[in-house]
C-alpha cells in the first residue's frame, strides 16, 4: 500500500506545480507532504516555488495598472532597427 503513496523527486515537482494552479487532487496533495518527511530538497522546492508565485503575482498586478506605449517617433526607430536586421 505504502509503494503507491511513494513518489520521485520529478513527481513531487510536477504536483507541486500542478499545486500552484489548484489542479492537483487530493491524492496527489497526500503524496506530496508524505514525500515532504523524507525529501527536504522537494520541500525547499515548493517554498520557493510558493514564494517565486507571490512575487511575480504582485509584480503583474502593478503592471496592469502602469500603461506605457511608444511614441510614434519611437515606433518609427524600431520599424527601421527592424528592417536592418538580416536574418
Amino acid at each position: 500500500m505504502f509503494k503507491r503513496l511513494k513518489l520521485t523527486c520529478d513527481e513531487a515537482t510536477t504536483i507541486c506545480d500542478k499545486n500552484q494552479y489548484g489542479e492537483a487532487t487530493l491524492l496527489e496533495k497526500l503524496k506530496l507532504n508524505i514525500h515532504f518527511i523524507t525529501c527536504k530538497i522537494c520541500f525547499k522546492y515548493t517554498k520557493q516555488n510558493m514564494t517565486l508565485t507571490k512575487i511575480y503575482k504582485g509584480h503583474a498586478k502593478s503592471c496592469k495598472e502602469l500603461k506605457s506605449c511608444l511614441s510614434t517617433e519611437e515606433k518609427e526607430v524600431l520599424k527601421k532597427e527592424l528592417q536592418n536586421i538580416k536574418v
